[in-house]
């Protein structure tokens, strides 16, 4: 089974890439990156799929339209001209807000649901997501025992990853979402827009985020990007035994 992660940038690709002691450079298709056995791809104009092992990892883009597409793209080809087989499940990875004080900062967290929080309708009685509309869903729910497998592993907390489009910056802003999705441990741009391809192509999906930064009013100088990239790093490489002996089949 081959494992499709996608990342927003590439130094969250490159994260990802570090826990398999794959390096970082080249370019083109069949190239060999120094440091470790990744191979480069050429897949989408401007994009790579850096292979290691089983994994492939690929820097989609930021924001939930660029992860649907290019997560579709790479699945799409996921022919045995192209793999060596077919993709048993899709991994939303990277860096994100994390809700204090329970997810803080360098700290990880495993979706136990992939939320889409701002997709739907403003009204006069607040925001109503798009099922209330009564059009398609507001999120997918990651196989359970491959969640909890991946918290044991990681030391990560598990429970709902919300994905937007546009990044909280305000404490108000947060507390609406607190109150609107209780449990949410943090939010990032891509989860949702990688589960929906995933869920059209009938591959199961997770994400795993490490915390940046807090949910809630803009402090850069308060993130921490360099240590969230680390966790991520150290994450990957906690979670890929557990990754390879997944079958789809396990509950």
């Amino acid at each position: 089974m081959r494992v499709l992660v996608v990342t927003a940038v590439p130094v969250e690709r490159d994260a990802v890439t570090r826990a398999f002691g794959g390096g970082t450079g080249g370019s083109g298709s069949g190239t060999e990156v120094s440091g470790g056995d990744t191979e480069v791809l050429s897949l989408l104009p401007g994009a790579e799929l850096h292979r290691t092992g089983a994994f492939d990892v690929l820097a989609g883009g930021v924001g939930p339209a660029a992860a649907a597409a290019a997560t579709a793209f790479a699945l799409a080809s996921a022919s045995p001209a192209a793999a060596p087989s077919p993709y048993g499940l899709v991994v939303s990875a990277g860096i994100g807000g994390g809700f204090a004080p329970a997810a803080p900062l360098g700290s990880l967290v495993v979706a136990s649901a992939v939320v889409a929080a701002d997709l739907g309708a403003e009204t006069p009685e607040g925001f109503a997501p798009v099922t209330a509309l009564g059009f398609g869903r507001d999120r997918f729910t990651p196989p359970p025992a491959l969640v909890r497998e991946v918290a044991s592993a990681t030391g990560a907390a598990a429970g709902p990853v919300l994905t937007v489009s546009t990044v909280t910056g305000t404490a108000e802003r947060a507390a609406a979402l607190r109150a609107a999705h209780p449990g949410a441990l943090a939010e990032a741009m891509e989860g949702f827009g990688v589960a929906e391809a995933a869920e059209r192509a009938g591959v199961p999906v997770l994400e795993l985020r490490a915390v940046s930064n807090a949910v809630g009013p803009r402090d850069r100088a308060a993130w921490r990007i360099g240590d969230a990239l680390a966790a991520l790093t150290e994450a990957f490489g906690k979670t890929a035994p557990v990754l390879e002996g997944w079958h789809r089949h396990d509950h």
